[in-house]
Order: structure tokens, then C-alpha cells, then sequence
């Protein structure tokens, strides 16, 4: 069995909506205060939680209340003062890089939307306190609660305007619609005129969830309900769906193919990477000898079912194709599962595959040793081989 949530945001998402259903689901505020210690920012704030009702539906909420020590701090930290709070705590290695993922995608949309680099960013939302608490918090969470995949509805854009550091800006801010945008986030208007996604809410929906659309197939085993800030023409919670699926050796996927004989190269390579950042599986490309013997390339793409429209959409837009090919397909998978090790070169993620409860591969992240071979100067090989050699000595 596989643990997995799914939230249905209705009046949107922000960060402490998140924290507060993850409470109410079960994760104790104790923990929280103090997993979030090694931080090392806890004088600058301090968590409250409470129980309201939002039009009649009881939800938790969580207050982070700044304390005076924070207004001298906050206003200056840019990315990698973040980058450095978060990796200097004694949080579990996959929390640190959730976090740390979240706040560099919030850091990437806020670069764009200013037209700067994203280490000169200066953080107006996640570099307040109550922004890193909101997303380090979610991940604390999500790992004490063993959720191990998250999805998510389509979100609400809200509109009319709010004041924010850069002045009065419509809503969505800038930054949530790029953050949007980024992941292809499906999203609708509820008729309510009010900031309903705010950056930080944006970001940790972007960074961490699978999909997006209807509630996957699970057992449900239990719901919790996360407040929002203000009382609106629908109840503002944010409702976090916890459940499991059985695990099976087969799945259900579509493959899509396409020949073309007459596109750029380099769209190609553009749609690849697109085809990718939407949710497709896998995307790869063969070379083919096609009709009056033409070089051509045969696409190729493997996604969810949900994923079929979206996919084609993006081929056709792109590229000179006319038609697109679709097949329904099972394909025979191992379970896996992404666990950090710290090795004598240092944390590498590893991807563990397992059939009946049993490892039956192990492979080291290609980017983590990439990137310490070119660190050290050695042969990335070798750092692959003796990172599983490790691993498998751990086992016995």
C-alpha cells in the first residue's frame, strides 16, 4: 500500500492553509515547533494554533505570529540565506530538498516576473519569516503524515488587487501566475474577488504535486481542514484528502507518436523539454526514413491518461505535425522510491527499485554525482559504484 493526498482548494491555497490541515489531520503542533527549531529562527516567531469556522465548516488555523526580533531580520535575506537556513538544520535529507526545491521555484518566478537573476532576488514573501516556516512546516508534515505522492484540484485565480511590496498589483500577483504557468496548472475563476493563491502557496503546489485535476483513485482514511484568513461567499478551507492504493506490478499509460520530416531541431529539443515540464512520463525521439526518402524523426511520448490532451495540444501548437498517433498500453513497474544517502563524498540521492518488498536496482542520482565528480575531479563512475557499494554494505 501507497499513502497519497490529494487537496481540493476551492478558495484557494497559501501556505498556512496547508499547515493548519496538516494539523488537523494529525500532525501535532508540538512536532512542528520543534522539528522547525533547528532552524534557528524560532525567537522570531511563534506558532499558534486554533479552531474556527469557516460558513459553518470547523478548520484549523495556524497563526504564525512575528515576534519584534523578526523585523530586523527578514527584510534582508535573499536566496541563499534561505538556502543556508534550511541546509544547516538537522531536518531528514528528503524535508531539506522539498524545501529548498520550493523556495528555488519561488525564486525562479520572482526573477522572471522582475527581469533579474534569482540570487539577486529580494524576497518579499518567502523572505519572511512566516513564509519559510509555511514551507519548511508543509514538508515536516507531509513526511510525518508518510504521504508519499500529492495531488491537487484545479485552483481558483481570485482577482481584483492587493498591496504588496512592489505596490498595488492585480491578482493573481505576478509571481503566482508565472508559478502557474510553469507547471501548465490548470485553473479557473469562482467569482471571488479576493487574493485566493498566494506565492507561497503557489510554490509548494508547483513544486510538489504529481498532477493535477480530479481526486485519484484511494481509500480515503482521513480529511483535514486547513483555514483560510478570511470568511468568503464559499467556506475558505483548504481540504487535504489522506488515503492509500494498492500497489500494482501494471499501470495503465498512452503512447503517443507522431513522424516529422520537415521541423527545426531545435523546436524539437524545445518540445521535448516541454512535453516533460507538463507531466509526460518519458519523451524520446528515432531517427526515421520516411515517405520519397526523407530523414525524419519518429516522437514518441508516454504520459497518464489525463495527460493525452495536454500533450497533443503542446505537439500540435509546436511542431509541423498533422496527426498524432495514441495507443492505451499496460507497462510492468517496479516500486520505487528516492532515499538520500550520506556518502563519503557526501548526500547523494539514490532511486531504489523494489518488487515484494525486495531491492531489486539501486542507481545514484546522475545530477548529484555529476556534480560533486566535477567538484573533486574525479571519475563519476566511480562515485556511482562505491555510492552503491556503500548502500548495499548498510543493508547487511
Amino acid at each position: 500500500m501507497s499513502k497519497i493526498a490529494y487537496l481540493q482548494c476551492h478558495t484557494g491555497i497559501a501556505g498556512d492553509m496547508f499547515l493548519g490541515a496538516l494539523v488537523s489531520a494529525g500532525v501535532p503542533l508540538e512536532y512542528l515547533e520543534k522539528s522547525l527549531e533547528s532552524l534557528n529562527i524560532s525567537q522570531e516567531y511563534k506558532l499558534q494554533e486554533e479552531t474556527v469556522t469557516r460558513n459553518g465548516l470547523c478548520a484549523t488555523k495556524i497563526h504564525v505570529h512575528l515576534t519584534s526580533h523578526s523585523h530586523h531580520h527578514h527584510h534582508h535575506r535573499h536566496l541563499a540565506d534561505i538556502e543556508h537556513i534550511i541546509n544547516q538544520s538537522n531536518l531528514a535529507p528528503q524535508i531539506k530538498a522539498n524545501s529548498l526545491a520550493i523556495v528555488r521555484q519561488l525564486a525562479i518566478a520572482e526573477a522572471k516576473v522582475h527581469n533579474t537573476n534569482i540570487d539577486k532576488v529580494h524576497f518579499h514573501e518567502v523572505g519572511a519569516v512566516d513564509a519559510i516556516v509555511d514551507i519548511v512546516g508543509t514538508c515536516i508534515g507531509l513526511d510525518y503524515l508518510g504521504i508519499e505522492k500529492l495531488y491537487c484540484s484545479p485552483l481558483p485565480t481570485g482577482g481584483g488587487t492587493v498591496k504588496a511590496a512592489h505596490g498595488i498589483l492585480p491578482v493573481p500577483v505576478p509571481a503566482v501566475l508565472e508559478l502557474l504557468q510553469s507547471r501548465k496548472i490548470p485553473i479557473y475563476s469562482n467569482g471571488i474577488e479576493k487574493e485566493l493563491v498566494t506565492p507561497t502557496g503557489a510554490a509548494i503546489a508547483a513544486t510538489l504535486t504529481e498532477s493535477f485535476g480530479q481526486p485519484p483513485k484511494m481509500n480515503l482514511e482521513k480529511i483535514g481542514n486547513g483555514a483560510g484568513s478570511h470568511d468568503l461567499s464559499l467556506p475558505n478551507v483548504l481540504r487535504l484528502w489522506i488515503g492509500e492504493i494498492e500497489l500494482s506490478d501494471l499501470e495503465e499509460i498512452a503512447v503517443l507518436e507522431t513522424q516529422i520530416d520537415d521541423c527545426n531541431p531545435q523546436i524539437l529539443a524545445y518540445v521535448l523539454e516541454d512535453l516533460l515540464n507538463i507531466g509526460a512520463k518519458d519523451v524520446f525521439t528515432q531517427p526515421v526514413m520516411m515517405k520519397k526518402s526523407r530523414l525524419g524523426v519518429l516522437l514518441t511520448v508516454i504520459c497518464e491518461l489525463d495527460k493525452i490532451s495536454i500533450c497533443e495540444n503542446l505537439i500540435f501548437r509546436e511542431t509541423t505535425t498533422l496527426g498524432i498517433r495514441r495507443q492505451i498500453q499496460q507497462r510492468s513497474i517496479l516500486e520505487r522510491e528516492i532515499r538520500t544517502i550520506k556518502s563519503k563524498y557526501g548526500d547523494i540521492r539514490l532511486k531504489i527499485a523494489k518488487k515484494n518488498e525486495k531491492i531489486v536496482n539501486v542507481y545514484p542520482e546522475y545530477e548529484d554525482c555529476a556534480t560533486i565528480a566535477r567538484q573533486l575531479d574525479i571519475p563519476i563512475n566511480r562515485i556511482q559504484w562505491e555510492v552503491v557499494r556503500e548502500f548495499y554494505e548498510k543493508q547487511t
